[in-house]
């Protein structure tokens, strides 16, 4: 389409007229890019993909084939623009990989973007249709499970022996009249929809099929949707980048990679190769902040025949361990869950697997206690939200000597876990960032009134410890686990491939 096509005068009132009451039986079909979200431009989420699925060089590719994709955009067609996006994205890619950082990785950057009075229409109608130029493969996860769409249409992509091929399957690119036929063809044996909500001229086509039409004035000082008002909370994702990658931004991840890289080579070196009582010093010399609340206990006495302290930490990252350590001075033993076996070699710290068989653990940890110090961190996996999963409460039973420690984080550009890619690069992705920043908070030694050896269960034990470490962060405590992360962001339990659904009700109150 022309550039002076984008937004035109319209036969069609604005969204801020379309009342949602009464909407419950109402059919409601909305256009994504510009209405369902408020940014216009697509690019974002499919520098994203490139990112997530193909690397630097893959968004290198999609970076310098977007100047081109603009002026097919506003010199020819948005149908041709949006073809050099999806291609330059897309070509090569396995879709099963495609289909996972749709699910995966996408939803939190969407969700960022939601429309206010888009949504609020759109939420009130009782069956719900998208309208979407983008691929369908890159946005039908997050609209049905997120904002319960109950059906999708988009572009269809092509593949071959299960990878795409980066063209575009009949009847071509979702827009301008294939919207209206795709709508007209979806809806043929059924009532028009009820409310048509678009943004541009090229949508006017299939609001006139609807009985009601309203366009969504272009407005960017509008403030996004809050996570809280959502049907269903983004409790887990995954994927690297923190920021959602305009161009600007996905050229700055591309220019730092490589010099980032260096500098997070720097900074694991200094952690492990210098002693423990010098790396928060060289932490804060090579730009990793590290901030320490609270007071820590003394070391344990072995000479009076003293056991060591149990910190229980929440868990953000695999360098939690490291940084308690920091704080403290001094290096203390952490278990584990799973680590990878390049991040065992270069810890500064001793680390100790967790076999998951409840007998063996128990007398490992045991041992270990009877040696000093211990750090665990018994969600048994990362959480990125402001959220704490379910504490395993193997420890409560094990020790009265419990210190809760509550961890939180600021990365800018990288995240420092993943579920789907290696984890052996975790600790070079949390130390890429230019600044990365820890806050190590300690709280009171449980008391012994709320141990299990004044007769407390082990999972009240280890509930009010969750509950504490909650009140601290402002997080919200929930019932998920390990492995409900691991089916809603990789498709497993973390051990066996297989694909359930996440239940959507599993947030509960502190």
């Amino acid at each position: 389409m022309a550039k002076s096509d984008v937004h035109s005068p319209s036969p069609f009132p604005t969204i801020e007229q379309c009342s949602s009451i009464g909407r419950e039986n109402d059919t409601v079909v909305a256009d994504m890019d510009g209405t369902l979200l408020r940014g216009n431009s697509s690019f974002p989420y499919f520098a994203l993909v490139a990112f997530e699925v193909g690397g630097i060089l893959r968004l290198l590719f999609l970076l310098l084939a977007s100047p081109v994709a603009g002026l097919l955009y506003y010199f020819i067609s948005e149908s041709a623009g949006i073809r050099v996006l999806i291609f330059s994205t897309f070509v090569g890619m396995k879709v099963s990989d495609i289909e996972s950082v749709a699910r995966a990785v996408l939803p939190k950057f969407y969700a960022g973007d939601l429309h206010p009075e888009t949504w609020r229409v759109f939420s009130s109608c009782g069956k719900r249709c998208v309208l979407s130029a983008n691929p369908r493969i890159m946005v039908e996860a997050f609209l049905k499970d997120y904002l319960g769409a109950d059906m999708v249409l988009g572009t269809e992509i092509g593949s071959y022996r299960g990878r795409a091929t980066g063209l575009v399957l009949s009847p071509g690119i979702l827009v301008g009249r294939n919207k209206a036929q795709a709508l007209r063809k979806a809806f043929a044996d059924a009532s028009p929809p009820d409310v048509g909500i678009g943004d541009r001229r090229t949508d006017f086509p299939f609001m006139k099929l609807c009985k009601e039409g309203y366009v969504v004035p272009s407005k960017p000082e509008v403030e996004a949707v809050s996570h809280d008002k959502l049907p269903k909370p983004i409790v887990f994702h995954d994927g690297r980048l923190v920021q959602k990658p305009g161009p600007l931004m996905a050229l700055l991840t591309i220019l730092w990679i490589p010099a980032g890289f260096v500098l997070a080579c720097l900074r694991i070196a200094a952690g492990a190769l210098l002693p423990m009582p010098l790396v928060y010093y060289a932490f804060w010399a090579l730009g990793v902040r590290v901030y320490i609340k609270g007071t820590p206990p003394p070391p344990a006495k072995k000479s009076t025949g003293q056991t060591g302290v149990l910190f229980v930490c929440s868990h953000r990252t695999l360098l939690d361990p490291i940084f308690l350590s920091t704080a403290l001075g001094r290096p203390i033993p952490a278990v584990t869950y799973s680590l990878s076996r390049l991040s065992e070699i270069i810890s500064p710290i001793k680390t100790v697997r967790l076999s998951r068989d409840r007998l063996t653990d128990a007398n490992m940890i045991k041992k270990l206690l009877q040696e000093g110090d211990l750090v665990i961190c018994p969600e048994g996996t990362t959480c990125r939200e402001p959220f704490l999963l379910r504490f395993s409460a193997l420890f409560a039973e094990l020790t009265d000597d419990l210190v809760p420690v509550a961890m939180s984080n600021r990365m800018s550009m990288f995240h420092g876990t993943t579920a789907r890619g290696w984890k052996g690069m975790d600790p070079f992705y949390f130390f890429m960032n230019p600044s990365p920043a820890y806050e190590v908070t300690f709280l009171n030694k449980l008391p012994p009134e709320l141990t299990c050896g004044a007769g407390k269960s082990s999972h009240e034990v280890a509930n009010y410890i969750q509950r504490t470490i909650a009140a601290t962060l402002s997080y919200e405590c929930t019932t998920f686990t390990r492995k409900d992360k691991y089916r809603a962001l990789a498709g497993n339990d973390g051990t066996v491939v297989e694909k359930p659904r996440l239940a959507a009700n599993k947030v509960m109150g502190c």
